[in-house]
């Protein structure tokens, strides 16, 4: 084989099973000839280096991973050698606990090794969405390569078909979507109370078209504009003439189509879908389990998209007569040629409907329950995104999250609900800042606080005058010149957020930087704490802790679970989380860099001889505990924190 070689292979069942009994194993191929090593030694040492495909994984970016090979058998065979305390390889320890990987959602993708000319291997992760792409780049960027595909199974749906997003308003769910299909042809719609059927699909509209005029003799005397109605493709039709497009060309490695519909419930669902709605139950295979007729205008329309020379024309012809079992065409043709000629309409399986609804909008147009049945729901929660926002109040600032986190808590005791509380991007700033001004806090937050949560209850939130009798209106935000008033925005936030959260530029950054920097108890309390509380956390059901040695005996159990996992990979899957705290895990270059780092804040970790520092205060009575619990366990990380309430 060629010096410069790619080999790609599917997960095996058992690659991705957190399982000391279930190795990591390759074939004889990989191993006599892939990888260049004395064929004698029965253990062997392949020195990987980790390249990202995409952006989640891009801190994870020439990570070195040691992949140690035992002979197995005599054939040649080798498996990933056990040198942890379960038995889990490094690189089966890197996919599952680095990168987050399991047999339940990744059991399609791939994993690839691609061998250079300068004798290094760098090892991919390949979702199946990107599988075929990722070969052609190989293929038209790599001179000379050979490319070698193990383990080829015929594909199936790894990504949930029909998904909804949901949550509060600005929890980052059009972001996630956008993230995840952005490689791939999108289209996108959004659902209003005016939205129907033909704004969904398509409809014949009047449209100005240069036409002919033909004199007395026949013959073309002139050209004027003329109202012509023209069937007009609207979102739905667009998406499913170009999944069927890129069907055709790849069969069932076809590249996937999106179509995103923003706001879905906004919009009368049984109205724009209509019949299709029936075209939502998707079978195993991913094609729709029931085909419907097309209406004629439909028909007619998807026929001159698909033939040569046609909008959407068909590389070759469709070959889907398995897709539906028992299906009996009413026109004595093939399925394959009536989706052709448009006479039904079926979902293929490339095709991914994907949509975004705010739950404090839901009463809009309510989904019924049929409707709601044939779609995934994914829950978007809110939560701290770390990007260090901050709203301006004249020279003073206020923290975004620290904000967030309290108004959601008084939104809460308003409401009873979660449906009305601001997510992380329910106000950004402008691109390249990190404030809000005033005048878009005012216009986006304050405006939806007064008119969507309090208005109708307590709005003694929203008293920013001094004068005992003054009326609480939302005017008071606004100076007889129509500019904001910095003062009563000032006054708001103090009553939300407290005098000590608004500071200065420099002092809220100096603030974040020693964030939290409090003397705790040994139950996590400090003399500035609103209340004591004895809570006590266990970790897989061992030892007691109070809130604040959790991070640290969380992180312990973590190294202790995974013997062979490096600091650098410690460090990235803990920093993951996010900082609860400034100083949450910090390498020991950060730790001597910190100014008030002593040893009463953060204790040492050692990791094959690397030390790491993690916090043990600053978490007090704001609840960073049962954050940090509820992120963990919402991991795959063998780690499953219980709390005791004391």
């Amino acid at each position: 084989m060629s010096v410069n070689a790619i080999k790609i292979q599917r997960f095996r069942a058992n690659d991705l099973v957190d399982d000391g009994g279930k190795q990591f194993e390759l074939g004889r191929s990989w191993c006599d000839d892939f990888f260049v090593f004395n064929r004698e030694d029965t253990e062997v040492i392949v020195n990987l280096i980790f390249k990202p495909l995409n952006y989640s994984h891009e801190r994870y970016k020439d990570m070195p991973i040691e992949l140690k090979l035992a002979e197995v058998s005599k054939r040649g065979d080798r498996k990933a050698y056990g040198n942890g305390e379960n038995g889990r390889s490094q690189i089966k320890n890197f996919f599952i606990n680095v990168l987050h990987l399991s047999t339940d959602k990744n059991s399609e993708d791939y994993f690839a090794i691609y061998k250079t000319t300068f004798g290094e291997y760098y090892l991919y992760f390949i979702p199946k969405l990107l599988y075929e792409n990722f070969i052609k780049m190989f293929v038209e960027l790599t001179p000379n390569v050979s490319v070698q595909k193990d383990n080829e199974k015929k594909q199936g749906i790894r990504l949930a078909l029909q998904q909804i997003y949901y949550g509060a308003p600005g929890t980052g769910k059009s972001y996630e979507i956008n993230d995840l299909t952005k490689a791939y042809s999108t289209i996108r719609t959004t659902f209003h109370p005016d939205s129907d059927y033909s704004t969904f699909v398509g409809a014949y509209k009047p449209t100005m078209e240069e036409t002919p005029v033909y004199g007395a003799q026949g013959f073309e005397v002139a050209k004027e504009m003329r109202i012509t109605y023209t069937f007009v493709k609207q979102a739905f039709l667009k998406a499913y003439l170009g999944a069927w497009q890129k069907y055709a060309k790849g069969g069932e490695t076809a590249e996937p189509q999106f179509l995103v519909i923003e706001e879905i419930n906004r919009g009368n669902c049984a109205q724009i879908f209509g019949d299709l709605f029936q075209l939502l139950d998707r079978s195993d295979n991913g094609f729709s389990t029931y085909p419907i007729e097309a209406d004629s205008d439909l028909q007619n329309e998807i026929r001159e998209a698909f033939i040569e020379g046609g909008e959407y024309e068909l590389a070759n012809e469709l070959d889907v007569e398995n897709a539906v079992d028992d299906y009996t065409s009413n026109y004595g043709k093939t399925l394959s040629d009536d989706i052709e000629n448009g006479r039904v309409l079926l979902l293929p399986n490339n095709l991914y409907i994907w949509a975004t609804m705010n739950t404090s909008d839901q009463s809009l147009f309510p989904i019924d329950s049929a409707f709601k049945r044939r779609w995934d729901w994914r829950y978007v929660k809110i939560a701290d995104v770390g990007k260090g926002w901050k709203i301006k109040c004249g020279i003073e600032y206020c923290d975004w999250w620290t904000f967030v986190e309290e108004i959601n808590k008084k939104i809460a005791k308003e409401t009873s609900s979660d449906d009305k509380k601001l997510g992380y991007f329910f106000c950004k700033p402008p691109k390249d800042s990190d404030t809000i001004t005033e005048e878009k806090f005012v216009g986006k937050v304050l405006f939806y606080l007064w008119n969507d949560v309090f208005k109708d209850g307590d709005i003694t939130l929203f008293k920013v005058s001094d004068e005992p009798e003054a009326e609480i209106c939302f005017d008071a935000f606004y100076d007889s010149d129509n500019k904001v008033n910095v003062e009563a925005i000032r006054k708001f936030l103090v009553g939300v957020v407290g005098e000590e959260n608004i500071k200065k530029k420099e002092e809220l950054e100096e603030a974040k930087d020693n964030d939290d920097k409090i003397v705790e108890d040994e139950d996590g309390n400090s003399a500035t704490s609103s209340s004591r509380n004895f809570d006590k956390f266990t970790i897989n059901d061992g030892t007691e802790c109070a809130k604040n040695k959790l991070a640290f005996e969380c992180i312990k159990e973590y190294v202790r679970l995974n013997p062979d996992i490096s600091a650098q990979e410690v460090y990235d899957t803990w920093s993951s989380l996010g900082k609860l705290v400034s100083h949450f895990i910090e390498t020991k270059e950060e730790f001597d860099a910190r100014k008030d780092n002593s040893k009463q804040r953060s204790q040492a970790i050692e990791c094959h001889g690397t030390t790491l520092y993690v916090a043990c205060d600053g978490y007090g009575d704001n609840g960073k505990a049962d954050l940090l619990m509820n992120l963990v366990n919402e991991k795959d990380w063998g780690l499953t924190i219980k709390k005791i309430v004391k």
